[in-house]
């Protein structure tokens, strides 16, 4: 087949625009040729079993499944009955990037929370957590926090930990959207189970679309007091793989040999980088507005500029009335790119 792009186009807009990262396709192709048992009994499902009860304890249960919708999805239904609502803030990806699909398929109900800087603490949580017992409201009985957020701001262990016995203290689970956990756990600097089942999350959206895999995400029970038919759930949600020896050998790929961190590592010291240079040069009309914590900046100019340095680097509008714009790196971005990067911001803005 003919490469129908330029495989040395790269930009801005997404850690999704990457690749595929070589090794999770060879990694693939080591788990092609001949038979395995479908639908997760095979020995690539088994082995990833292994490994996720090695990083989260020997209680973890994972879920393969194909995208993070879906695993946010599969995550959310196990923990609520139908009357069931969830607390998250109102950047959330479950409230403002699914479509819906939390509240459509599972029938449960979203009360959001504005926050400046994407993330939750106890108080936040208070102002639409209640209403216990009244049949006129949909009963707050979990809490989702994502890591690192959606305006790439990191949540530590203690603040996680804040929150869940909050949580707990008022009978509610927490559910960790973890779309970009392995930049978290780069940028943190410590073991995955430090800031999750230590910290007491009660069951994990894993992501890897983010960092270098080609469709695959799991749902990670960590309390599994706390989830009730979730074999069937993945099912019934149409996220249980046939060949799925296929999705797991890609999470083994990032988790043996230290891929997933590596990649993780690199990605957010790029956004790092980028970051940096921009604040040495002091350009008139640039202004940040969260810090880099992660493999996102997040910056304000005005909107006639930023279409003009879109011309030539693509990335997206975060909020287009406020000038706010999302620059992302990927595993893949290189020093190179950010320094070309830079020079287009430069010259536009000087």
């Amino acid at each position: 087949m003919t490469t129908l792009h330029d495989p040395n186009w790269r930009g801005f807009a997404s850690d999704n625009y990457a690749g595929v990262h070589p090794e999770v396709l060879a990694a693939i192709a080591a788990a092609n040729g001949g038979h395995q048992v479908s639908y997760g009994e095979d020995v690539y499902t088994a082995r990833l079993g292994e490994v996720i009860r090695a990083q989260f304890g020997e209680q973890a249960e994972v879920f393969p499944v194909f995208n993070g919708t879906g695993a946010n999805v599969v995550a959310l239904t196990s923990l609520l009955p139908r009357w069931g609502a969830v607390v998250a803030t109102s950047s959330a990806h479950i409230h403002s990037d699914e479509g819906g699909a939390p509240e459509k398929v599972t029938g449960l109900k979203l009360f959001v929370v504005p926050t400046p800087d994407g993330k939750l603490t106890p108080e936040l949580i208070a102002t639409e957590a209640w209403g216990w017992g009244d049949e006129h409201r949909a009963q707050p009985l979990a809490v989702s926090i994502t890591q690192t957020t959606e305006l790439g701001t990191l949540y530590t262990p203690a603040e996680v930990r804040a929150i869940a016995d909050w949580a707990h203290d008022h009978g509610m689970a927490l559910h960790m959207d973890g779309a970009r956990l392995w930049n978290a756990a780069a940028a943190l600097g410590v073991p995955f189970r430090e800031f999750t089942v230590d910290a007491g999350v009660d069951i994990l959206s894993l992501g890897g679309t983010k960092n270098g895999l080609l469709g695959a995400e799991a749902v990670v029970v960590l309390d599994p007091a706390r989830v009730d038919g979730i074999v069937y759930l993945r099912k019934t949600t149409m996220q249980l793989a046939s060949k799925m020896r296929f999705a797991s050998a890609q999470l083994l790929a990032l988790f043996e040999g230290g891929l997933g961190i590596a990649s993780a590592t690199h990605a957010n010291a790029m956004a790092a980088r980028l970051r940096g240079a921009l604040e040495e040069l002091a350009l008139p009309g640039l202004a940040f507005s969260q810090p880099t914590q992660a493999n996102a900046v997040f910056a304000v100019l005005a909107n006639d500029a930023a279409d003009r340095i879109r011309e030539t680097v693509r990335f997206y509008d975060w909020d287009r009335a406020a000038g706010q714009v999302r620059w992302m790196t990927a595993f893949d971005t290189t020093e190179a790119d950010v320094d070309a990067f830079v020079e287009t911001i430069r010259a536009e803005l000087s």
